[in-house]
């Protein structure tokens, strides 16, 4: 088996967490009035913590996923700080 083949299930972990880490996000926003930046923040800072708090090591797949989290976290928050700054 070549490195790269034995690393994919890794990227597609990955992909398949962000994309649905964001779509969830998305329909938060979209459905819940109350939601703001400062909610989904409060999460964000949540998840950093957690990533921190690796002292007894989880594993490929979860740090797969909490990373593939945060960045989707990161990345609806600096879409929806651009939309407002618009």
């Amino acid at each position: 088996m070549r490195m790269s083949e034995s690393t994919q299930w890794i990227e597609e972990k990955y992909k398949q967490v962000f994309d649905e880490e964001l779509l969830g996000l998305e329909r938060r926003r979209a459905h819940d009035a109350s939601c703001t930046i400062a909610d989904i923040e409060g999460i964000l800072r949540n998840l950093y913590i957690m990533d921190g708090n690796d002292w007894i090591g989880r594993g490929q797949v979860q740090d797969t996923t909490l990373s593939a989290t945060i960045a989707a976290y990161e990345h609806f928050i600096a879409e929806w700080k651009k939309e407002s700054a618009q």
